[in-house]
């Protein structure tokens, strides 16, 4: 198991449920250090005092809070920790709430609760069997590196899951950054929904980090002294192109076909959904209509005059034929 980062206990009502919280993610990321290029030594961060530029030891280093300009009040870890915060030693549940009325946005980092001890067997079991059979999570308030935070616990393969959340007030609202209303045809919106069906998928664990590992084969070519691997050669993206928005759509639902192996037209298997025009749009379907309607009935006058004419035509050549056949055999009598 991995080091515990916090010891506690989650206060469910008047259950107590001790436990341990050790990290639910792993950084798998490359970490370079800062070196001085023409030795190749390493490159550290000093930490120096601003008024007599002289390096400070970490025992020397402490906390402080800037109240106005060139006045700071220091304030030490032992006054932190005797602040009266009701959940400094544990993950008060306040709550239980749908999880579809969680915005994820609000949703941080995440923890396991490992059960502390056999006496947290049985209530921590309570507590994930009371969450599965409601199908609710608990939202819960607890205290972390000096200041409360707010929690979402939920199960996951039958292990408590802590998600830290942010506040209300640390999101920031949306409303100065989406684009003015633009029109856009039901076509466009219908064909937009077949992408999305063309595209969807049950299971997303077999995406891999591709940056992650053309980073482990340039580190490999390099310490082996082999020639760095050269980057496949993408299409480079044209900021401000102004491209045909339908065709794009149709485009990329037939690539999103053909990369599952999926042949057909752009038209092919994908799922219909039911198209609901805007009003305008409904005007101008009824409008179209009627003018069809008024071609289609001219038209359809103009054939029949048409046809009555041919037939008018070969019946008089037909009387004609008769006449002259019926000449004939008198003159021969």
């Amino acid at each position: 198991m991995p080091r515990p980062l916090w010891t506690g206990a989650i206060s469910f009502g008047l259950v107590t449920i001790p436990v341990k919280v050790v990290s639910a993610t792993e950084d798998h990321s490359i970490h370079f250090h800062r070196v001085h290029l023409e030795d190749m030594g390493r490159v550290r961060t000093r930490k120096v005092c601003a008024l007599d530029d002289e390096e400070v030891p970490p025992e020397e280093i402490g906390k402080g809070y800037e109240v106005a300009k060139d006045q700071v009040v220091p304030v030490t870890d032992e006054e932190l920790d005797e602040l009266p915060l009701p959940t400094a030693k544990a993950i008060e549940i306040v709550a239980f709430v749908d999880a579809d009325g969680i915005d994820p946005v609000r949703i941080g980092d995440s923890y396991y609760l490992a059960a502390d001890g056999q006496v947290s067997a049985k209530p921590y079991t309570l507590l994930r069997r009371a969450l599965e059979r409601s199908e609710k999570v608990a939202v819960a308030k607890f205290a972390w590196h000096n200041r409360e935070r707010l929690g979402l616990l939920r199960v996951r393969e039958g292990a408590i899951v802590l998600h830290s959340m942010r506040w209300p007030d640390e999101i920031r609202s949306p409303d100065e950054l989406a684009p003015k209303e633009v029109e856009l045809d039901e076509d466009e919106i219908e064909r937009a929904v077949q992408l999305t069906d063309s595209l969807a998928m049950d299971d997303i664990s077999g995406f891999r980090d591709e940056y992650h590992e053309a980073l482990e084969r340039l580190i490999e070519a390099k310490s082996a002294g082999r020639e760095v691997p050269e980057a496949e050669e993408g299409e480079e993206p044209q900021a401000g192109k102004v491209v045909d928005l339908m065709a794009a759509l149709n485009a990329s639902v037939q690539a999103a076909k053909e990369t599952r192996g999926e042949r057909g037209g752009s038209g092919g298997d994908a799922t219909v959904h039911e198209m609901r025009p805007r009003k305008k749009a409904a005007k101008k379907t009824a409008a179209k209509k009627a003018a069809d309607g008024s071609t289609s009935g001219k038209s359809g006058a103009a054939k029949k005059t048409a046809a009555g004419k041919t037939a008018a035509g070969k019946s008089t050549a037909k009387k004609t034929a008769a006449k002259k056949t019926a000449a004939k055999r008198r003159s021969a009598s």
